[in-house]
């Protein structure tokens, strides 16, 4: 039976990616995203290799991914990949300073997107068993704080719980749980984090050697293909250029 996966946030960055890995290995792709002109493009290039069903969606909204995986064609009963890839930050500036809209959409989107699909996906990677896997996008900031990443590093903390608290209710299914830590890696995260700002978006990146979305969506292709008795709890990567700055201490004038 050919292997398929459902990637949320599949129009850009670590999520088109992945489908293009996972297409050239044949696996079936269930990709979705809220650009529709994206999504059909990826999903009509990549048909040349393997079967791609396209689903324009919004994970924040709870309905529409619940009529999505509702009416996901029978074939697609045992499921044996979710990539949850779906996410943004939006903006870096102090928390005092912030929207609080930004605030919402981060919430709604890492955190409240990531739980519907996984709960809605769960009977038919539970289906599916031995070797079926959930692949969650945390990221350093889950782990290190820095200066603007409040709300971001917050939701990204979730992430890396509710992936091991999953492994816990998931024992005894077959069912793997995983949560993959980038660090700096140039895509268009960033561009929608700084508002379109091309120039702080070069800034950014400017001679860091910075990992790419190709780089990290090996890596997810190698987490879930790992023999079906070893989960990969949690990987942490970064690219060599980037390591962990020492305590800030504010010292008066």
């Amino acid at each position: 039976m050919t292997s398929s996966v459902f990637i949320t946030g599949a129009t850009s960055g670590f999520g088109e990616a992945c489908a293009r890995r996972f297409a050239r290995e044949g696996w079936s792709l269930i990709i979705s995203g809220r650009r529709e002109d994206r999504l059909q493009a990826l999903a009509k290039e990549l048909s040349s290799q393997t079967e791609v069903l396209p689903i324009v969606l919004d994970v924040r909204d709870r309905a529409a991914v619940t009529r999505a995986v509702d009416n996901l064609p029978a074939k697609f009963d045992k499921l044996t990949a979710l990539i949850n890839n779906a996410g943004l930050a939006l903006g870096a500036d102090p928390a005092q300073n912030c929207d609080l809209d930004d605030w919402d959409t981060m919430v709604d989107t890492n955190i409240k997107g990531l739980m519907y699909c996984t709960r809605l996906l769960l009977p038919r990677l539970i289906a599916q068993g031995r070797g079926a896997s959930i692949l969650n996008l945390g990221s350093v900031a889950g782990q290190w704080p820095y200066p603007g990443s409040h709300v971001y590093g917050a939701t990204k903390a979730f992430v890396e719980q509710f992936s091991l608290s999953l492994r816990c209710d998931l024992q005894g299914t077959g069912v793997r749980v995983s949560n993959i830590e980038p660090g700096l890696c140039e895509s268009e995260f960033s561009l929608v984090r700084f508002g379109g700002d091309q120039a702080r978006y070069d800034k950014t990146y400017a001679g860091a050697e910075a990992l790419q979305p190709e780089d990290i969506a090996e890596t997810i292709w190698w987490m879930i293909n790992q023999p079906a008795h070893i989960n990969i709890n949690s990987l942490e990567i970064m690219p060599v250029s980037q390591a962990w700055a020492g305590f800030s201490v504010h010292r008066k004038e």
